[in-house]
């Protein structure tokens, strides 16, 4: 669900002065955000920092609005949609439709069936029923750092390609960027037990 706008206050200054005393920060606050690559975006050729830098467009629609973005009413619970003034073209479709979700930004493609597309880009099967189609391919695993804690993490990005029952006739085609945590090695199996030595053996009573 999209976030309320924030309420802004409506500063007045009287004087010159009391602009100059503002100085350059307020003007940086107010200055609208980078416009990001959505076409690398979505075709996993950006990397999750890219990612990241769209968070507080995603959590302001006056940002998103900014960059040409027009917020949709949402149709999928799990999808935050926006409508572009621009069209952006993807794996060569034009569309005027993207959503996100989760860590996930996808094209919405006039296309109805995504197993051409998903064939064109090598992907893997993942579902593919009557009802659901899913596939997918990792196109990067690094080892990199947390930019905030400085921890060790793996970088991964999985583009993908499926279809979902809110949009029909439509296709998703993206990309998901994440930070994860290295898999812990598996303990080393215990040594198995040494063999009890065999008990001794005892002489029958009245041997020699």
């Amino acid at each position: 669900m999209s976030s309320p706008m924030p309420k802004f206050p409506r500063l007045r200054l009287s004087t010159a002065a009391l602009l100059l005393a503002a100085g350059t920060g307020a003007h940086a606050a107010d200055a609208p955000a980078a416009r990001p690559d959505l076409a690398a975006l979505l075709e996993c050729r950006a990397r999750e920092a890219d990612f990241a830098a769209l968070q507080p467009v995603l959590e302001d629609p006056l940002k998103a609005v900014a960059l040409g973005w027009r917020p949709l009413p949402q149709a999928n619970l799990f999808m935050t949609e926006y409508e572009l003034t621009t069209p952006v073209t993807v794996f060569g479709h034009p569309t005027s439709q993207i959503a996100f979700s989760g860590p996930s930004v996808m094209a919405i493609l006039d296309l109805p069936d995504p197993r051409p597309l998903a064939k064109q880009l090598k992907l893997e099967e993942g579902v593919d029923t009557a009802d659901k189609v899913m596939y997918g391919r990792e196109v990067l695993s690094q080892d990199t750092t947390d930019p905030k804690t400085g921890e060790a993490m793996i970088e991964s990005i999985v583009l993908s390609v499926s279809n979902v029952q809110s949009h029909p006739g439509k296709t998703l085609a993206g990309c998901s960027y994440s930070l994860d945590l290295p898999e812990e090695p598996e303990p080393d199996a215990p040594p198995a037990p040494a063999p009890a030595p065999a008990p001794p053996v005892k002489a029958p009573a009245g041997g020699k």
